[in-house]
């Protein structure tokens, strides 16, 4: 697993982690015309930034037949928890409480918003009994 100073994609390569993490490994192609439903993205700019994520570490890359398949490194929960620990740790000073109180307070919660935190106040709870 890369260490998480290593973990540091950048806007348009999370871009390219979640087309993967969602549909599996894939082609430049199939991403390229992935990212292209959104926002126009040239195929070799696509190539590109695969070619300088599989150098980073966060991709990696096979032949099948002709093609070139990507898949990713790290499963999509592995990356978040590292990419969240690493953002806790930088912007907040390693606390999760200030990410919390911050987002809350910056953001409109939903009732239904608001009793899944209960739940997950009251499992945390039960679990560290």
């Amino acid at each position: 697993m890369p260490n998480i100073p290593s973990m540091k994609p950048t806007d348009s390569e999370l871009e390219i982690l979640q087309v993967i993490w969602f549909h599996g490994p894939a082609s430049v192609r199939f991403v390229n015309d992935e990212l292209n439903r959104n926002k126009q993205v040239g195929y070799t700019t696509t190539l590109k930034l695969m070619q300088i994520m599989t150098e980073k570490g966060l991709l990696k890359r096979s032949e099948k037949g002709r093609k070139h398949i990507y898949d990713t490194v790290l499963k999509e929960k592995e990356a978040k928890t590292l990419l969240l620990d690493k953002f806790v740790k930088t912007a907040f000073g390693g606390s999760a409480m200030d990410l919390v109180m911050q987002a809350l307070g910056n953001h409109q919660t939903t009732p239904d918003e608001l009793e899944e935190l209960k739940a997950l106040i009251n499992k945390i709870e039960r679990d560290n009994k």
